[in-house]
């Protein structure tokens, strides 16, 4: 497993008007962003309400979850945690 990806993190219930730039603003209080990725949806180009931001760190990605996680940001209540790598779905679940 890469380092990369201990370093990244998911963050959750953001505002469809939640910049790019507001969240490395919002984030860098914690350490130095390296990436940050907002999803769009396919269709229609809008936001999907959730983003993955990197930290330069593992130690900046910890205060950053700790820190984070809860806080207010463009009115909504944010859940920040670790990103989980991505699963390859081969079926169902039973």
């Amino acid at each position: 497993m890469s380092h990369f990806i201990k370093m990244k993190m998911y963050v959750g219930n953001l505002s469809f008007n939640t910049t790019k730039e507001e969240l490395e603003s919002f984030f860098s209080q914690y350490g130095s962003v390296t990436d940050t990725h907002l999803p769009e949806d396919r269709e229609t180009g809008r936001p999907r309400g959730f983003a993955f931001v990197t930290m330069d760190s593992k130690s900046a990605m910890e205060d950053a979850i700790k820190g984070a996680d809860g806080k207010d940001l463009d009115g909504r209540t944010l859940k920040v945690n670790e990103a989980k790598p991505r699963e390859n779905s081969g079926g169902g679940r039973y």
